[in-house]
């Protein structure tokens, strides 16, 4: 249960030790879900092998086999596409710590643990596109964060991030209430 933003609390109803201020799952877009994929494919397949008799049919038989190689590369395509979605980036901020955990599509984990007190958002902007790259940096190190969203949805995160900022360096607020 959250109290707030600044106190969470277990199921026992004791603070937690460290209270997360702000979390996120950062996750790459994927407009084709498993339904789509399989009506696109039917699709494609439907006019590959159509594509495919009227070309027997009128004498051209090895057209046949590049029409399967289409439906392949296209199915194969996909499902790269799809492997690559299993990427994610987590990051956590904490009264002590702003962790990023970020898992490609292989499951190799990479892990970033800074002081939030010293960290600062760092933004690359484009006049006509909005921003293109966002940074953490903390003590001359700086990592690369969120790359797979677009602008707008860079431009929500980095501002959901700095207010979780904030509220690491305004520090555990004390309610007697």
């Amino acid at each position: 249960m959250t109290l707030g933003n600044a106190f969470a609390y277990q199921e026992t109803g004791t603070a937690a030790a460290d209270p997360e201020l702000f979390s996120a799952r950062l996750t790459p877009h994927r407009s084709l879900g498993r339904t789509g994929f399989l009506v696109l494919m039917a699709v494609v397949c439907a006019i590959s092998f159509i594509g495919g008799v009227a070309s027997v049919m009128m004498g051209a038989w090895p057209v046949l086999g590049f029409f399967g190689l289409d439906a392949l590369a296209i199915y194969w395509a996909f499902r790269v596409n799809f492997r690559r979605a299993r990427a994610y980036e987590d990051v956590t901020i904490t009264l002590t710590e702003l962790r990023l955990r970020r898992v490609s599509h292989k499951g190799h984990v990479m892990e970033w643990r800074f002081n939030p007190l010293w960290v600062r958002l760092d933004q690359e902007i484009h006049e006509e596109f909005g921003i293109e790259r966002l940074y953490l940096v903390a003590r001359g190190q700086r990592v690369a964060i969120a790359s797979f969203l677009g602008p707008e949805e860079k431009a929500s995160f980095a501002k959901a991030l700095t207010a979780g900022l904030q509220a690491a360096k305004r520090g555990p607020v004390l309610n007697p209430l």
